[in-house]
């Protein structure tokens, strides 16, 4: 996997692709440039826009529409079949503004995280969710407009294509000794987390995401792309943000890459008590009365109602039940987090018990739900965790 991959509308940024082409080249890396131009116009590059169209499911017909929104769409879908087609493409470097951006990053969320992916874009300055999802991407400003060059992008450009010749140059060594765990965490589940990581000792390589949005997305991603070989999912609170509107929402398809895996999992409903809001004067007018917590001056949160927990309750029972792998799904009946305790302002056991039968009833099947005595920051419950993780995956882990 040493090839770099230069791609963009030859038709429109041919001068400027060239050049890093070139500079890339001259450092030392085996380059291909890849034209995704949906005009039609001949355009010089190693692999042409006719040959990267005719990856589309539905043919190159279904590129060459004449229509740019939809032409620049389904280009998109074709270099993402292209690119994940191929097995020797080490690192992808696209340019230009944001409909470029917008039609290239899409293939490059699709590649594996670890093969090197560098987006010089516009737009760069800006909102990058969009564009980076859970992906590794990394995006460079242009500064100047990608239209020509001049004295700046000469050098954005320049550096841009010599990081491209570095990836693919400079393999990273091997760290993959040892099957890797991926752990989601929250601030109000960290010692639970500490202490599975703690539990699980050298035997394993533990990835801990902060449970964002964006955390558990990156984590799913990493399960289909084959570099997690099993879950211990402690903080499931972004399906609580999805349910109620806050900012750190999962997508509708969390828990689907364990679903498609069959990877083996143990889930828990770590922080469900709580949605996330920014500062205080941004929390949605339809909560005026709800009880709330003020994290930081940044942070707000909110805690879930009944009728809000039995919601994440029957998202979290219907992906369960989905999951054909081994499964487990552990509930702390002495809290979900650490401001749901007794004397914390988020503790309400009738909430919690809401949540907790909700997914036991909704998960039809013996010997995968199991309530745990303990609050789950509690030792005892990060021993249980580990031992439904031995459990699920077979392996021996220091007691």
């Amino acid at each position: 996997m040493d090839l770099a991959c230069v791609v963009g509308t030859f038709d429109t940024k041919g001068r400027e692709l060239a050049y890093v082409a070139e500079l890339a080249r001259a450092a030392g890396a085996r380059v291909v440039t890849v034209d995704v131009s949906t005009s039609g116009s001949a355009a010089a590059a190693d692999v042409t826009a006719a040959e990267v169209a005719a990856h589309h499911p539905n043919g190159a017909d279904a590129v060459f529409t004449g229509d740019r929104g939809s032409a620049v769409t389904a280009m998109a879908v074709a270099l993402e079949r292209y690119l994940t087609g191929r097995d020797d493409v080490g690192a992808v470097l696209g340019l230009g503004g944001s409909g470029g951006t917008a039609l290239v990053t899409p293939a490059m969320r699709a590649l594996p995280v670890g093969v090197g992916k560098i987006m010089v874009s516009t737009v760069a300055s800006g909102n990058v969710a969009p564009y980076v999802g859970a992906s590794d991407i990394a995006m460079l400003y242009s500064v100047t407009d990608v239209a020509g060059l001049n004295r700046i992008s000469r050098l954005v450009l320049g550096n841009a294509a010599h990081a491209l010749a570095g990836i693919v140059t400079h393999a990273v060594p091997d760290a993959q000794d040892r099957p890797a765990v991926g752990l989601t965490m929250f601030g109000v589940t960290t010692p639970c987390v500490t202490a599975v990581v703690e539990r699980l000792g050298e035997q394993v390589d533990p990835l801990v995401f902060h449970a964002t949005g964006t955390g558990g997305r990156a984590m799913e991603k990493l399960v289909d792309d084959g570099l997690v070989a099993s879950v211990v999912d402690v903080s499931t609170t972004e399906v609580a943000d999805l349910v109620a509107g806050g900012i750190m929402a999962a997508g509708d398809d969390r828990l689907d890459a364990i679903v498609r895996t069959g990877v083996p999992y143990v889930g828990s409903v770590g922080a469900t008590d709580m949605v996330n809001f920014a500062a205080p004067d941004t929390v949605p007018q339809r909560y005026v009365g709800r009880l709330f917590y003020e994290h930081n001056p940044q942070i707000t949160l909110m805690r879930t109602t009944k009728e809000e927990c039995v919601a994440i309750g029957e998202f979290l029972a219907r992906k369960i039940t989905a999951m054909t792998g081994p499964v487990r799904i552990l509930l702390p009946t002495g809290g979900v987090s650490a401001l749901d305790a007794p004397g914390m302002p988020f503790h309400d056991p009738d909430a919690d018990e809401a949540l907790f039968t909700t997914i036991e009833h909704g998960v039809g099947r013996p010997g995968v739900v199991t309530r745990v005595p303990y609050h789950v920051n509690d030792p005892e419950f990060a021993d249980a965790l580990v031992a439904a993780w031995r459990e699920v995956t077979g392996a021996e882990v220091p007691a």
